[in-house]
């Protein structure tokens, strides 16, 4: 199994137990993280940019990867990832270069299971 099968069945598996034994703050809050990358003001592109960012420079791996397969979800550019990742860089500093290569291995699996026809949910 590799890293983005991987996060994506943990990722399922726990936000399910979450889900099921979570109280209603908890639900809320889950709610309000999936409607706050909606389209708006902002397109939902431009908020999951956003989201990269902020990850890389908080060091979330898994928040990285949740963002990296939603972006590529959206149709982002290799070019425009890059741009992401250096806003990431500037902004973080050094720090940041591990979450980096961490991002561009998860673009390059999302990459290679779009040449074996392969698509991703979340």
């Amino acid at each position: 199994m590799n890293l983005i099968e991987e996060f994506v069945n943990y990722r399922a598996r726990l936000n399910k137990l979450i889900n099921e034994k979570g109280n209603i703050h908890t639900k809320r809050f889950m709610n309000l993280d999936s409607q706050i990358y909606e389209g708006g003001a902002l397109s939902e592109k431009t908020k999951e940019m956003l989201g990269l960012v902020a990850s890389m420079v908080l060091r979330c791996n898994d928040c990285i990867i949740y963002h990296i397969i939603r972006l590529f979800q959206l149709g982002t550019t290799d070019d425009e990832f890059f741009e992401v990742f250096n806003i990431a860089l500037i902004v973080g500093g050094s720090i940041v270069i591990p979450h980096l290569r961490k991002a561009v291995e998860a673009l390059e699996e999302l990459r290679e299971h779009e040449k074996n026809g392969k698509t991703i949910s979340l």
